[in-house]
């Protein structure tokens, strides 16, 4: 399997949403209007604008204490993925998987825009998104055009922690292996690295997804 990857240890990352911001100034994508959702999380999901997310949840750990789950989400570049396959049955080849195995949106068709929701529901973590600006399906395109000459993408880059990392697939897989096994060791319980069959995202996590995705 060729392509690259990248590995996401939530066991580093703070919430400093510096990806997120990296990844708005590269894409030149615009902020949005936000408000206070009783959440440090914003927006509140990922949309047409705004590629990485950086979710906020915090959930009780013990009286008068509370923890946090920070989990920066995009793309998760699958190896079979399944929005391609819904795609395909509107407009063949609107969305292609690359050299680097990035998960890119093509075509700009107005049955792609009618169908924009039914590929949106066919991602298992509801991705992609319809551009009304850019009249397209829009989402993590892996930086293509920054690695394609030997740089970063741009939210790796910025990551000062070392909770985003991003390479070929056997050094990635390495780095993976190398961080849960310390990741084990210091805190136990229910580490686990997420669908790492299935996707060039990988996951490192201290307890199940649903955690991170929803305070309690």
């Amino acid at each position: 399997m060729a392509g690259k990857f990248f590995l996401i240890d939530t066991t580093r990352c703070m919430g400093c949403r510096g990806c997120q911001i990296a990844c708005k100034q590269w894409k030149k994508l615009p902020a949005g209007e936000t408000k206070q959702y009783g959440t440090y999380q914003n927006p509140l999901d990922l949309n047409g604008d705004t590629y990485r997310l950086v979710r906020f949840a915090e959930h009780p750990s013990k009286v008068n204490s509370v923890t946090w789950y920070f989990f920066t989400d995009a793309c998760r570049h699958c190896l079979a993925p399944p929005c391609k396959k819904k795609a395909d049955q509107i407009v063949k080849d609107a969305i292609i998987v690359d050299d680097l195995g990035a998960v890119l949106h093509t075509a700009k068709t107005k049955q792609l825009e009618k169908s924009a929701n039914a590929i949106k529901q066919s991602c298992p973590w509801s991705i992609p998104n319809w551009s009304s600006k850019k009249k397209k399906l829009a989402k993590c395109n892996m930086c293509v055009e920054r690695v394609e000459v030997g740089l970063l993408p741009a939210c790796v880059k910025t990551c000062p922690t070392g909770a985003l990392n991003f390479g070929d697939e056997a050094e990635i897989k390495k780095l993976a292996n190398q961080r849960f096994a310390a990741a084990k060791k210091k805190f136990g319980g229910n580490v686990q690295i997420l669908d790492a069959k299935d996707v060039r995202a990988l996951f490192l996590v201290l307890d199940d997804l649903p955690m991170y995705l929803k305070s309690a």
